[in-house]
């Protein structure tokens, strides 16, 4: 069996693989052995890459080569140690950036190789034609990918404001930048040249650009599941290019799995899939105005104890801040003290929980809290009402009534958990100031709802600690 055989067998084994991997992370149960499988579908496609290129250059570039890889594992290797469950949504959509400039680089590459060689004879006729079109896609794909991901990357990482960005006739722009790019795509494939290049990778910059900013940070965990899907894409894009089969396999497995994630978080989120992969297409900023709701009200931790110690079931509705604050192992602890007592402990995840897909589902498995009792919104909203405690930790837009209250909200129409229809509400926040979509909650101002500020790990730990004192009392639901 010659080397090219082999490297194709590797890729097949290793397309299985990545799909084996994809299937075991759609279950809780399944994810530890789909992230097992992912890494061994990617070191043997690494391998059988590095075999393929080495024997095809010299020692030099094979040596520049090894270095490259070298470095890229030693940056992998250290952000993965370094960075918090917090960061992630940000480094994520930052890798994603990684791969659309690699498919920009790949596509010029592609250009050069081929209008520089008049001898060529790999493209000749329509297979010509073909080749200059997937160069520009393949740009065109990489650029929007970069620029939309690095703006990602700054409004996760609060380096610049989460409120969408209303230029005016922003959809008449983005129309004309779509309609701009299928010109330039004929005119290239026709006659190709450096000035068409250099003009479709500038319209697709700014597109890029403009395409994220004008989403709002509700919706930024779907934009990086779209960004995802985009860099799928955008490698599938490469791997026509260089003839690569892999390249080709896992990209349409990332792209397709990131649009289907996409698809189904707008859904649960009451958003049109159409208007947030186009910018927010057709969507005009509210004028919602401010409201006076009242004063709030505040209760301190041994009151939550004592409250929590009364009660029969508690619902735990997590979010970004209790990732911030590294809760969560003190919140598994003050669910299973809560379960030996007797009393039902369930957590409530909204689809969009966090900033990222997933995100509290990953720290309560972290964790270790029980994947039975952690339940989906649509699984749990209807048990609310019969619910003595909630405690809503870190959680503020995915638990606002203003967005089925308010049409004028900047979140309304959005799918939220009724945390208000249940018997008494606690909400763990630092300040009164408002959530990540910038909009104000009536939530925190109810009748049954109570604030408890400060740290959410350092609550949660004065919780515990007003419970044991209430055990070794002898108060405080005693007959349980």
């Amino acid at each position: 069996m010659d080397a090219e055989s082999i490297a194709d067998a590797a890729y097949i084994v290793a397309a299985l693989l990545f799909i084996l991997a994809l299937a075991g992370l759609s279950r809780h149960e399944s994810s530890r052995q789909g992230i097992i499988y992912g890494i061994a579908g990617m070191a043997i496609a690494l391998v059988a890459v590095s075999g393929q290129v080495f024997e095809n250059i010299d020692a030099e570039g094979g040596l520049l080569l090894a270095v490259a890889v070298v470095i890229g594992a030693g940056i992998g290797l250290w952000r993965a140690k370094v960075v918090e469950m917090t960061g992630m949504p940000e480094l994520i959509a930052l890798l994603h950036s990684f791969v659309g400039l690699a498919a920009v680089l790949v596509g010029w590459n592609g250009y050069y190789e081929v209008e520089d060689d008049p001898n060529q004879t790999e493209f000749a006729g329509s297979l010509l034609d073909i080749h200059h079109a997937e160069v520009f896609i393949g740009v065109f794909i990489g650029a929007v990918t970069f620029t939309g991901s690095i703006v990602a990357y700054l409004k996760l990482s609060a380096k610049i404001k989460s409120a969408p960005l209303m230029l005016p006739a922003k959809n008449l722009l983005n129309i004309g930048m779509l309609v701009a790019f299928a010109g330039l795509t004929i005119a290239f494939t026709v006659e190709p040249s450096l000035g068409l290049l250099i003009a479709v990778t500038v319209v697709a910059l700014a597109l890029g650009v403009h395409l994220v900013a004008s989403i709002g940070g509700g919706d930024m965990p779907v934009v990086v599941s779209m960004l995802n899907s985009y860099s799928g894409w955008a490698a599938a894009a490469s791997g026509f290019l260089l003839s690569n089969n892999l390249l080709i396999t896992t990209g349409a497995l990332v792209g397709s799995s990131g649009a289907y994630l996409s698809f189904i978080m707008c859904k649960a989120m009451n958003r049109s899939f159409i208007s947030v992969i186009a910018g927010g297409f057709g969507i005009e900023a509210p004028a919602g105005e401010d409201t006076e709701y009242g004063e709030h009200r505040e209760i301190n931790a041994d009151g939550a104890a004592e409250m929590l110690a009364d009660a029969d079931s508690v619902i735990i509705t997590p979010g970004y801040g209790m990732a911030t604050a590294q809760a969560q192992h003190a919140v598994a602890e003050l669910t299973r003290k809560l379960r030996e007592r007797g009393i039902t402990v369930r957590f409530g995840i909204h689809p969009v929980a966090g900033r990222l897909p997933g995100h509290m589902n990953v720290l309560l498995a972290e964790a270790k809290v029980p994947y039975d009792i952690v339940l989906e919104m649509d699984e749990i909203n209807d048990d609310f009402p019969s619910t003595s405690v909630v405690l809503v930790i870190g959680a503020n837009d995915t638990v606002n009534p203003a967005a089925i209250d308010d049409p004028t909200s900047p979140i309304a129409g959005m799918p939220v958990l009724h945390v208000w229809e249940s018997s008494h509400v606690i909400v763990f926040k630092r300040s009164m100031a408002t959530g990540y979509a910038g909009v104000q909650n009536p939530l925190f101002f109810k009748e049954n709802t109570q604030m408890l500020f400060g740290d959410a790990k350092a609550r949660v730990e004065d919780i515990l600690r007003g419970l044991d004192l209430l055990v070794s009392a002898g108060s405080g639901s005693a007959h349980r």
